[in-house]
This record gives structure tokens, C-alpha cells and sequence, in this order.
């Protein structure tokens, strides 16, 4: 086929790629069942094939041949026809009313239950499902439902043993085969990583099985309603009490599904089982939480104790910042642990003093008459020719840091990388990370000490433009923003602010200020945190201009008012949506 026609069975050559990668790097983990899968899909012909892997793609199980119009397939029912021999599709399923109502439209149902729906034409589908329900309680094939239809409707009998493969492949039930398409069109591009056999996502079988089974439970508490009788709830701990797992990665996890459910259980009002789970859970920020329900179950005297053992040994900047805060409280209301409490040291109190000592101005202007965001009415008022302003929030210190230290961030350790569509690591947000990859970092911020760290920047920018990263923002980076920022920003500052980055990925991420000011002639540059009128500094903002503030590195905040006088909202129009987000968005979605 010439280059410049497309294949319109790409779809099918990217599964097979996915199953022959499967069978190379995950066989001895796959039940007898699956090596069959694999060994006889290659046999069927090349249609029946194309079938099955489109009903994969789509959603649900259940599919109307009708609507299985794809001319590169042909007629879906004799395609079909391998498959139901083989077992992986059934064309005779029962169907519940429920997955009728599903498959079917207004004008069919009524076409069906002319009689029974006569009085209620009106009525929403779901008035005639409750309607209908209790006269058609069983449940019978298709051709049973319509006795006078010309199509039949197929069941995938063999989706859950490829779900379980599209788990393998992928190392999570997020993604799907449609990343393949999206990688092939250019759309994403990734890092290639070398797999090795211990850098799999599942090492055993029942590893799979224990993320399947945390999985459910995370649907099951997605559906809960925090006000139900909790019998579901109930049911739901126990569930995630029964499973165990030796898997760090899985253990991980586990330990956030737990803070989840300790915080349905806080909704609930439910303390000292929130506190029990607390307790128990090991997900950052636990503690604090664990604390919060003990004060509201009335317990001071306990929330005190912890508080005091959070202050002396905090697990991070945001647990020392979020206890200091409480400790005030929890003293006036404890009555027998303790009546005075100093700080171990300034530490604990750091960020709440540098909100008041910060460089801090008023900048009164006039309101802009279109809707545009605080932040860039602010950049055009202080940007000069000779002192350019970027809007850039957390986008540039992160891209800074991730094109410095590509290397260690896609380093092929076990535990992080397990098929060639991820964006970063998957133990990015481990306790461990850093420790695990202390000597490849050391390595790149070492170049900060001389002048090779520019040369590294710069290289990576060019030859890794546009790959998936955790901390690159292709979007927002251009090559003049780059070089201004290599130019005016110390190296000893960069230095600091990976070091902050490291010391806490998940949280430092995020809360760098909107604004940077460059002087170029004078190779200097200054941080500048906006807020509009009502706005508040958050608690990692704040984290933020107090590690600025510590170490000499020039930041400030700006309060803008409206010259009309009216305080209004925070923005004129939309905050910006982008540099801000250090979450879990694909980098090239996370543009200004």
C-alpha cells in the first residue's frame, strides 16, 4: 500500500503490536487461557480480527450488528462468525430489560411496548424502564425481545481477559488503545525507554489481580453517596481491608485509596473511623487529616499529642505549615497535655511569617474593558521593552528542571516505566523517587556549579521537543524565553529551586508565582505572585515566597485594585489555563 494512502485497519495493526509486546515481556505471567487468546487471534482471518478489536475500542459489551458499519470489515455477522466459535462472542446473550433500554431507541421501545407505554409516550426512558420493569423481570436473547428484527446483537464474552491484557500492557485501566492512533498521528510523542524484565508494572500474577480488585474498589467508592445508610461503605473497607500486597507500587496505591476513604468517612462524620483509617494509611498528608478527625470527634487531648509529634518531626513543608496552624486551637481546647508549646524551631512558622514580611504593593489600575485575567493585565502594565514579562505560574521552573534533568527523570528504574505511552515515571510521586535516582540528579545539578548546565538545557529543548513530560511545557516554552531565563536567572537559583522540586515532587509542583520579570542588560529577574481583588495566597504559594525569601532569590506579590473602585471578582475574565496545571494533563495540553 503506497505511503500516502492510510491503512484503514491501523486499528488492528496497533492491537496485534500491543499483543506481540505483551507475549514477549509478560509471558510467564499469563494464564493458559491468554497464551490461547494470543496464539489462536493471529490464526483468525483478517475481518474477524478488525471486528473484535473494534468492539474492544468501543464502550460496553453489547453491540447491535446494525451498528457495526465499517467497510474495511464487511458484514459483521459473518465476521462474527470465527469469533462465536471460538467462544469470545456471543450472539444468543441474554438480554436484561436494563441492556435492551440501552441498545435501543424512544421509537423502537415504543415500536416494542406499544400497549404497555401507550399512556406515557412523553415520559423519559427511565419512566418506562421503572414502568416496564417488574412485567419483564427475566432476561432473554434479542431475537426474543424483537422476534421480527434482522440483526443480532453480540456480546463480547472475551472482553475481560483483554481488559486484564490492556492492564498488562499498560500498567493502568486509564489508557487505552487509542494511544497507539494518537502516537502514530504525531499527536503525542514519548521518550523511549529500554524495558527491562524488572521494570514491569506486575511481577506476578496476582499483581494484577490486587490492582484490579483496588481498582473496583475505587469505582465502588466513586458511586457512594456520603449521606447513604453506610452499609455499602461498610462493605467497601472491608473489601480494601482484605487486600495485601508486597508490590511497592501497588502498595501505593492501596495507601491512596485509603486516604480516600478516611476522607468519605470525615463527609460521613464519621470520626474515629476516619481516624482509624488514618491511622493505618500511609498517603502523604494522613497525619494531618488523622488530627483534624481527632478534634472533631472531641478528642483535643489526642489531636494535641499528634500535633506536637507532627511539629517536632513534620513529613514535609506542607504538614509543618497545615499543623502549625492547628496547634494555636488545639492548645486553647486540650485540656491535660500541655498549656504553652515553642517551636522546635523556626521551621514550623516559617511560612506564616513570611506572608507578613513579603514585599507586598498595591497596584491600582483601570479595569480592562474586554474580559481578559488579572495576571496579563498586570504583564502589560509592567512590561518594558528592556524588561520583558512573561506569564509563566509553574511552567517555567518546572521546564527549567525537567529539560536539566531529563535523563534521571526517564531513567529505566523498576517501578517506572512499563509500556512506550507513558508521559513520566510512575513512582514520580513515591517518597522514594528521589533517593532511587540521587546519583543521576547529583550529576545534572553538579553542572550548576559551572556553566554546562546551559548547554544541557538547551540541547534537550532541541532534540526532546515535543515528548511527553511530567515538568515540560512545550506549549508555553519558546527558545526566547528559554534563553532569557538562562541569561538572567543565577545558576545558584536554579540550583535552589530543583532542590525544593526534588525534595517534594508532588507538592512543589505547583504554587510558583504568575510572573517573571527579566532585566537582560543587568542579568537579574524578579518573581511576581498576582492577586485580584478578594484573591488569597494558598498554603503552597506561600510555601513558595517563603523559600524565595529564605534564600535571597527576588520575589513579590501584587494587589490589584480597580481604579472604578469596585472589588468585584479576582479576575476581569478568565484565569489562565495551563502553566498552572503541574498535575496529570499531558504537557503539550498545558499551554497558557
Amino acid at each position: 500500500m503506497p505511503n500516502d494512502i492510510p491503512d484503514p485497519l491501523y486499528y488492528l495493526r496497533n492491537f496485534e503490536r500491543a499483543l506481540g509486546w505483551l507475549a514477549e515481556h509478560y509471558a510467564d505471567l499469563l494464564a493458559d487461557s491468554e497464551h490461547a487468546f494470543l496464539t489462536s487471534f493471529a490464526s483468525l482471518p483478517e475481518a474477524s480480527r478488525a471486528l473484535l478489536t473494534r468492539m474492544l475500542m468501543r464502550k460496553g459489551t453489547l453491540f447491535r450488528t446494525s451498528r457495526l458499519a465499517y467497510p474495511e470489515i464487511g458484514c459483521p455477522l459473518a465476521a462474527a462468525e470465527p469469533l462465536i466459535a471460538a467462544g469470545w462472542v456471543d450472539a444468543d446473550a441474554p438480554l436484561t430489560l436494563d441492556a435492551l433500554f440501552d441498545l435501543s431507541t424512544r421509537a423502537e421501545l415504543l415500536a416494542r411496548f406499544p400497549a404497555e407505554l401507550a399512556g406515557a409516550k412523553a415520559a423519559r426512558k427511565h419512566a418506562w424502564l421503572e414502568l416496564l420493569r417488574a412485567a419483564h423481570a427475566d432476561a432473554k436473547p434479542y431475537a426474543a425481545w424483537h422476534p421480527h428484527a434482522h440483526e443480532r446483537v453480540l456480546h463480547v464474552s472475551v472482553a475481560p481477559l483483554c481488559e486484564r491484557l490492556r492492564l498488562m500492557f499498560f500498567g493502568n485501566l486509564r489508557q487505552d488503545w487509542s494511544e497507539f492512533v494518537l502516537a502514530d498521528l504525531g499527536v503525542y510523542q514519548y521518550e523511549p525507554v529500554a524495558f527491562e524484565r524488572s521494570s514491569r508494572a506486575f511481577q506476578q500474577r496476582i499483581d494484577v489481580d490486587v490492582y484490579l480488585a483496588l481498582y473496583a474498589c475505587g469505582e465502588m467508592l466513586d458511586t457512594l453517596d456520603p449521606f447513604d445508610d453506610g452499609a455499602t461503605f461498610d462493605q467497601l473497607l472491608r473489601a480494601v481491608e482484605t487486600i495485601a500486597t508486597d508490590n511497592p507500587w501497588l502498595a501505593t496505591r492501596r495507601a491512596k485509596l485509603l486516604y480516600r476513604i478516611g476522607h468519605h468517612a470525615e463527609r460521613r462524620r464519621q470520626w474515629d473511623t476516619a481516624t482509624d483509617i488514618y491511622q493505618r494509611c500511609t498517603w502523604p498528608g494522613a497525619r494531618h487529616r488523622r488530627i483534624r478527625a481527632l478534634e472533631r470527634a472531641g478528642r483535643a487531648d489526642d489531636a494535641l499529642t499528634l500535633a506536637l509529634q507532627a511539629a517536632y518531626e513534620p513529613e514535609g513543608e506542607e504538614e509543618s505549615q497545615r499543623v502549625a496552624r492547628m496547634l494555636p486551637r488545639l492548645q486553647r481546647h486540650a485540656g491535660s497535655v500541655c498549656a504553652q508549646w515553642t517551636p522546635p524551631s523556626p521551621r514550623a512558622t516559617r511560612s506564616r511569617a513570611s506572608a507578613n514580611t513579603l514585599e507586598r504593593g498595591v497596584l491600582t489600575l483601570a479595569r480592562p474593558a474586554e474580559p481578559v485575567s488579572v495576571e496579563y493585565v498586570v504583564l502589560d502594565h509592567l512590561s518594558e521593552h528592556d524588561a520583558p514579562v512573561h506569564y509563566v505560574e509553574n511552567g517555567l521552573i518546572n521546564s527549567l528542571f525537567g529539560l536539566l534533568c531529563w535523563e534521571p527523570v526517564f531513567a529505566a528504574l523498576p517501578g517506572a516505566f512499563f509500556h512506550p505511552f507513558q508521559r513520566g515515571p510512575a513512582d514520580l510521586h513515591a517518597p522514594d523517587f528521589h533517593a532511587k535516582r540521587a546519583a543521576l540528579f547529583d550529576q545534572c545539578l553538579a553542572q550548576l556549579d559551572g556553566t554546562g548546565y546551559r548547554t544541557t538545557i538547551l540541547r534537550h529543548f532541541d532534540s526532546k521537543a515535543g515528548r511527553q513530560s511530567p515538568f515540560v511545557f512545550w506549549n508555553m516554552l519558546t527558545r526566547e524565553l528559554l534563553e532569557l531565563a538562562l541569561d538572567c536567572v543565577p545558576a545558584a537559583h536554579l540550583k535552589l529551586f530543583c532542590e525544593r522540586l526534588l525534595r517534594d515532587i508532588r507538592v512543589n509542583r505547583s504554587g510558583l508565582p504568575d510572573l517573571i520579570r527579566f532585566w537582560p542588560r543587568e542579568r537579574r529577574y524578579e518573581l511576581i505572585e498576582v492577586k485580584g481583588p478578594g484573591d488569597r495566597l494558598q498554603d503552597n504559594q506561600i510555601r513558595w515566597l517563603d523559600y524565595c525569601m529564605q534564600h535571597g532569590m527576588p520575589v513579590r506579590v501584587i494587589d490589584v485594585r480597580w481604579a472604578d473602585g469596585d472589588a468585584g471578582h479576582s479576575n476581569a475574565g478568565q484565569r489562565c489555563v495551563g502553566a498552572g496545571d503541574a498535575g496529570d494533563a499531558h504537557a503539550t495540553e498545558a499551554a497558557p
